[in-house]
């Protein structure tokens, strides 16, 4: 995270919100040869205090999880370049802005037979962002090909113990400057998610 506190002054309930709506981030373990990672889509409880992820049986962060393990998950938003000439000030310098939340608790693996309630409540979450197509539903599978597919994976949940969030927006620039910069975000900016991060400049 940037060490700059003027990036760190959203409040706990919106950067649980972010990381809510994002579901998805790179999860980190200290595993016995260093670091794990793995790449997971996720769901947060109403009251922030779990979060619940499936990892492939073979993921070595799920084989690492004989007991319960310190973790990190890191949720990022919209992201891009900062070129210095956007700014119309002398003596910049480019940068990256970005929105990054960190949630750090422990993690635990889960009985088994959750593995269809979580199943059913993770795709319950992205189906219904599809709408109006009609929602996916496990029970479309067939019982024997679901049940082995089932097998291949494994309920986690994270105990929530820190949240953390990273909105590197301009915030340190004169309003005039930040928003000059953010228009040309606009115009210029690389990548689909460059009008969701000039909005959000502008707002900061």
């Amino acid at each position: 995270m940037h060490p700059n506190p003027v990036f760190h002054t959203e409040t706990a309930d919106r950067n649980l919100a972010f990381a809510r709506e994002r579901a998805f981030g790179v999860l980190a373990v200290n595993g016995a040869d260093g670091p794990l990672m793995a790449h997971v889509p996720f769901l947060i409880d109403e009251d922030g205090a779990h979060l619940h992820l499936h990892l492939v049986r073979s993921n070595p962060i799920a084989r690492a999880l004989k007991a319960p393990l310190q973790a990190r998950i890191a949720a990022s938003g919209a992201d891009g370049y900062i070129s210095p000439d956007w700014y119309d000030v002398p003596d910049q310098v480019p940068t990256w802005n970005y929105v990054a939340v960190h949630l750090t608790g422990t993690l635990e693996l889960r009985p088994q037979d959750e593995m269809r309630a979580l199943l059913d409540r993770q795709s319950a979450h992205f189906e219904d962002q599809l709408a109006p197509k009609p929602s996916w539903k496990t029970d479309k599978m067939t019982p024997d090909v679901l049940d082995k597919m089932m097998r291949q994976i494994v309920p986690c949940r994270m105990r929530i113990d820190t949240v953390d969030g990273t909105w590197k927006l301009n915030q340190n620039k004169p309003d005039d400057v930040r928003l000059r910069a953010a228009t040309h975000v606009d115009a210029y900016g690389m990548g689909s998610e460059t009008r969701l991060l000039a909005a959000l400049m502008r707002g900061a």
